[in-house]
């Protein structure tokens, strides 16, 4: 089975929904698949408080569930499934995970990234309900309360400094007896008041209820259990961006995310190594990873995708 589409996303966060409603309503009948957690990180988020247009706040699953009605109503097709496999050309031929293949003339990927899991009980129920991979998302749901960091790198710091804006007292734990982070990082973050280090410490498991949040934490510190009463736990230990069915075909950093060519007049950053092949949203940014910037990015890698096509069109028509 094996169907032509001019446009082809992978994903449905906000930028592959975006991505959806822009090609859409240029007329490129885009379909979309939707991954295999259909509405990303995003739909796991139970209050979004950050993106413009929702004063009151609205929960992550509605936001992206309207953003893909408002494609379907201009003709955006969505589909189950993810790819597992790319080959370049023109047009471009992709397989998804259940076999079919899809030729498409554009290639909008917006996969996403996974946050890195403990893999420890309790997590995942709560994933959303009190445990979280974003202080910049779920910060402000912790004024006056004490919380915990997870990690010991760069990213776990910047969590953890950025956190002690509204928390009464950050814990941050980490498995080993000295930080990875940079040394202006650790400098911040052992000097400040509100940080406490809990140095050869383990996340054993994770307590609370989806109604309550987050209790307290199992802990095995220096080899001994030891329990942490907090209202948040925060994972600062990276995120894997899925782009497994990319490898050997676009260019990927070293951590695995999607390189983008960088314009130099006009913003560009949607543009892969590969013609025809776009990348918007967590799979591309490591530094911002929000809904609105993935959105602004969806909406690009879509205009940059339908000015790609008018100009082979234009190429076509003046060749003949």
């Amino acid at each position: 089975m094996s169907e032509h589409v001019p446009v082809l996303i992978a994903g449905s966060g906000c930028a592959g929904h975006t991505a959806a409603i822009y090609a859409a309503r240029a007329d490129l009948k885009p379909l979309v698949l939707e991954g295999n957690e259909p509405g990303g990180q995003l739909s796991l988020t139970s209050d979004v408080e950050n993106f413009p247009g929702f004063p009151e706040g609205i929960n992550g699953f509605d936001l992206v569930e309207n953003m893909k009605k408002q494609a379907q109503r201009f003709g955006a097709r969505y589909q189950y499934g993810f790819i597992s496999k790319v080959e370049p050309g023109s047009p471009l031929r992709c397989t998804t995970d259940g076999g079919e293949v899809i030729t498409c003339d554009a290639l909008i990927v917006a996969s996403g990234a996974r946050a890195r899991r403990l893999n420890v009980p309790g997590e995942d129920e709560l994933f959303g309900r009190g445990v979280s991979s974003c202080a910049t998302c779920d910060g402000a749901f912790y004024r006056d309360m004490e919380i915990a960091v997870v990690g010991g790198g760069d990213s776990a710091c910047e969590e953890a400094l950025f956190l002690t804006r509204f928390a009464s007292k950050v814990h941050l734990l980490h498995r080993r007896d000295s930080l990875r982070a940079s040394k202006i990082m650790q400098d911040r973050t052992l000097s400040h008041e509100k940080i406490q280090v809990h140095w050869n410490t383990v996340v054993e498991s994770v307590h609370g209820s989806p109604e309550k949040g987050v209790e307290y934490l199992q802990l095995q510190k220096d080899g001994k259990p030891e329990q942490l009463k907090i209202s948040g736990l925060f994972l600062g230990i990276g995120h894997i961006p899925n782009t497994e069915f990319l490898r050997g075909v676009c260019e990927l950093d070293e951590e695995g995310y999607l390189v983008t060519q960088l314009g130099k007049t006009n913003g560009e950053n949607v543009k892969t190594n590969v013609p025809g092949i776009f990348g918007c949203g967590d799979v591309v940014d490591k530094r911002y990873r929000q809904a609105i910037t993935a959105a602004g990015m969806g909406c690009k890698a879509a205009m940059d995708a339908e000015h790609m096509l008018a100009e082979r069109k234009a190429e076509a028509v003046a060749g003949h």
